[in-house]
């Protein structure tokens, strides 16, 4: 059997989507482990897109069973909808789709606090999805929370929901109360059917030798510890969160694979120290449809971030990378690789830990020479013009971690590994 974590390892949209779409093809589980529906992830195939928001990307595969664990938080009504409309696109779930019972909710309350928590920061906004993630995993912390299996209970979900618009200083008169009732009562008669320990369908899957991949969601950089604070997201998002998030620990797992595009994007607010502007930002921006899957937000744009990337290879102990949009980059006379930040007359190769420093540092770069060849019908590293494979073994040298699988398009097939 093999067990292997793909995981975003910047700040996320590193099209992780499309790598467990090349790899699942074998795979007898794909499993969520952590973040929410702010987490948007997309696959083309045919010419045909997919997004997916809850739902695990495995499901692309009739044969593979999809896990979301109790790490993850799902907006109910809103899961319910991309079900049905990814079963509009052709899509099965019947017997694939596992959802762990302990998993928190996010509920229209959470939403309306996002909105408002928003506001209330103004210029220090983080820049949410608006999705209510973060209340959500905010009240699972502070044990107020709601948990899919609660659905099941309608009289012990009906104390809860009282309870929960209490702790926020919000009324709930009967009439709201049973609007909310029901709306969940009627996302439960689709879910209760998925509804299962993913913990125990993980262990006898190990016992059996299935193949196992996790996917990631958002990335290393927006972990709400590890990464750019208080920019950052409202769960783990490093190698050591697969445990915590779905019950199969990540001792156990044979691979970990980290997605880097070959160059960085950012949505919402926070520090970005390789950010750029002007005509290359928006060339880039337009090439690589650099525009969020969840939000339609255009993404902030910089070069390749090799004290970042170091820093995150070492946080997840990254077997292989795996690079995105590597043609993006075509016809771009002169690239660029950050290697190092000045900050008060020294030289930094590890990112510093406050978000003030961020806004102080300046980058030091690796200048190489670009490429003008369309590289999106290539598929072996040998056949890369010279200049792309120096800047793949840039990277590699930098992160000190071999690049195993390139992308070079949008495609499913435009995408092929490197021996190491």
């Amino acid at each position: 059997m093999s067990a292997i974590a793909i995981l975003g390892c910047m700040w996320g949209d590193e099209a992780k989507a499309k790598i467990v779409d090349y790899l699942g093809d074998t795979a007898d589980y794909v499993v969520r482990f952590q973040g929410g529906s702010n987490a948007g992830h997309t696959i083309v195939v045919d010419g045909q897109k997919f997004v997916f928001h809850s739902v695990p990307s495995g499901i692309m595969y009739p044969g593979t069973k999809c896990l979301i664990g109790c790490g993850v938080a799902i907006d109910p009504l809103g899961l319910v909808k991309e079900i049905r409309n990814l079963e509009a696109s052709g899509l099965t779930f019947t017997k694939r789709l596992c959802i762990d019972e302990k998993v928190g909710l996010v509920l229209p309350l959470h939403q309306e606090l996002d909105a408002v928590n928003e506001v209330r920061l103004a210029s220090s906004k983080i820049g949410t999805t608006g999705r209510g993630i973060g209340p959500a995993y905010a009240d699972m912390t502070a044990r107020t929370g709601i948990r899919l299996g609660d659905l099941g209970h309608p009289a012990y979900l009906k104390q809860r929901l009282k309870e929960l618009y209490a702790y926020h200083g919000q009324s709930l008169d009967a009439a709201a109360l049973r609007e909310v009732m029901a709306q969940l009562q009627e996302a439960w008669k689709v879910l209760k059917k998925y509804c299962m320990s993913v913990e125990n369908v993980l262990s006898e899957a190990y016992i059996s030798g299935a193949r196992i991949i996790f996917e990631g969601a958002q990335g290393t950089l927006l972990d709400r510890t590890w990464g750019s604070y208080p920019y950052v997201t409202s769960s783990n998002t490093i190698v050591d969160a697969v445990g915590i998030g779905s019950g199969f620990s990540a001792r156990l797992l044979d691979e970990v694979l980290g997605v880097f595009k070959a160059y960085v994007t950012r949505v919402g607010e926070g520090p970005f120290p390789t950010e750029i502007h002007g005509p290359l930002a928006e060339q880039i921006r337009k090439q690589g449809n650099e525009f969020g899957s969840t939000t339609g937000r255009p993404r902030r744009i910089g070069h390749f971030d090799a004290v970042l990337g170091a820093y995150s290879a070492r946080l997840n102990t990254l077997d292989g990378i795996a690079l995105t949009l590597l043609d993006v980059l075509s016809g771009i006379e002169d690239l660029k690789i950050c290697v190092g930040y000045k900050l008060g007359g020294k030289v930094l190769t590890t990112p510093p830990a406050h978000p003030l420093d961020f806004n102080k540092i300046e980058p030091m770069y690796l200048s190489l020479k670009g490429w003008e060849e369309d590289i999106t019908g290539v598929r072996s590293k040998e056949d890369l013009p010279a200049n792309a494979q120096i800047y793949l073994e840039a990277i590699e040298d930098l992160l000190e971690v071999p690049v195993k699988v390139v992308s070079v398009g949008k495609e499913r097939d435009q995408t092929f590994k490197i021996d190491v």
